[in-house]
């Protein structure tokens, strides 16, 4: 008896394995394997987003926090009233 492991690719053994699922595992046992990994799949991405946001909040912790744009607009305001009043009083 001949191996067949070296005449057939991946794409072969892939199709006889979802053949082989159909048959012995049933048409709803592959719609809960795609969604089991699709939710893990999803879960993978949902941590990675936590940990990328975990160590912005790390290198974050010396520094000043960012201001908004309406923080911004009000210093900015704010230290022009100032430089108009200095140079009211000086001049």
């Amino acid at each position: 008896m001949v191996a067949f492991t070296g005449s057939f690719s991946i794409w072969h053994w892939l199709i006889v394995l979802a053949v082989v699922l159909i048959l012995f595992g049933g048409g709803g046992k592959i719609p809960k394997l795609m969604k089991d990994l699709g939710s893990g799949i999803t879960q993978f991405k949902r941590g990675m987003k936590e940990e990328d946001k975990s160590e912005g909040e790390e290198e974050d912790d010396g520094e000043k926090p960012a201001l908004n744009r309406d923080e911004t607009s009000t210093a900015q305001s704010e230290k022009v009233d100032e430089d108009k009043k200095q140079k009211a009083a000086n001049g």
